[in-house]
């Protein structure tokens, strides 16, 4: 795929995004022959927005999940501003691109991560956590879920399903709580529809952190203090409806709600 199309691309995904608009399938000769060049195409959509990039979400950890994503390894993609909401939050359905509540936790971070040669360990990473949230990611992506689906390389270029934080207050002591094997409830409208938990879903907020430092280290990029990262879906996803509310409820470390109106 050369630079002309990957910028093509680029673009096209900018312009859905600005619009908040989906579609149907992709031209054969715009999906992304691999996972590095649609991470290429992403940040050149960074560039097209000109939007600050206030953080990123990971998804698919574990094998479970990335047979349903159609991938063999996790995935990445950055928020944009102003797309950080503090809980409950409210978004409107109709401007919503094939939307996915997903119950997660959010670590903010409160020093840099900048690219380097030497691997970031899990104890560097935990030091560098500034804050750690109960929240729910509001994903989105351009395309609809219809028989015309792209490949992955796709909905990697376009973020992967990058949408809304809703974060809840930062939990108290997080290093010294039981934050792995903490049950969370998923409610919609006031009935149960999910429960998970980290240990089942992502080992620990933690581990896809660490992933993704060294990731956006591997490939030039880094992390940067204050941007929040999403860890990936400990509840598994759903299709909204207007009109649905879903809460999520960490027990002891609060509950988090989002809205379709």
């Amino acid at each position: 795929m050369d630079l002309s199309r990957q910028r093509e691309l680029a673009r096209h995904l900018a312009d859905l995004r600005r619009e908040s608009r989906p579609q149907s399938g992709l031209d054969a000769h715009l999906v992304p022959p691999d996972a590095d060049t649609a991470y290429r195409v992403a940040q050149m959509v960074e560039e097209e927005l000109g939007w600050e990039v206030v953080g990123w979400k990971i998804a698919g950890m574990k094998p479970g999940l990335q047979r349903q994503l159609r991938t063999s390894s996790p995935i990445y993609g950055r928020v944009f501003a102003p797309l950080i909401k503090g809980s409950p939050a409210t978004v409107e359905h109709a401007r919503q691109c094939s939307p996915i509540p997903e119950v997660e936790y959010q670590a903010r971070l409160g020093t840099d991560l900048p690219p380097r040669a030497k691997p970031f360990s899990v104890e560097e990473i935990g030091d560098a956590v500034a804050s750690l949230h109960p929240g729910i990611e509001l994903a989105e992506c351009r395309f609809i879920h219809d028989a015309a689906f792209p490949p992955m390389p796709a909905i990697l270029a376009d973020g992967a399903g990058s949408g809304t934080i809703v974060l809840g207050e930062a939990i108290a002591n997080w290093r010294s709580r039981d934050i792995a094997t903490q049950e969370v409830v998923l409610n919609c409208n006031g009935a149960e529809r999910r429960r998970g938990s980290a240990a089942e879903a992502i080992d620990d907020p933690l581990v896809p952190l660490t992933w993704l430092a060294n990731e956006l280290s591997r490939t030039g990029i880094g992390l940067k203090a204050g941007q929040t990262i999403s860890t990936g879906t400990l509840t598994g996803m759903l299709r909204p409806k207007a009109g649905e509310t879903y809460v999520a409820d960490f027990g002891p470390f609060g509950t988090v709600s989002a809205t379709y109106a």
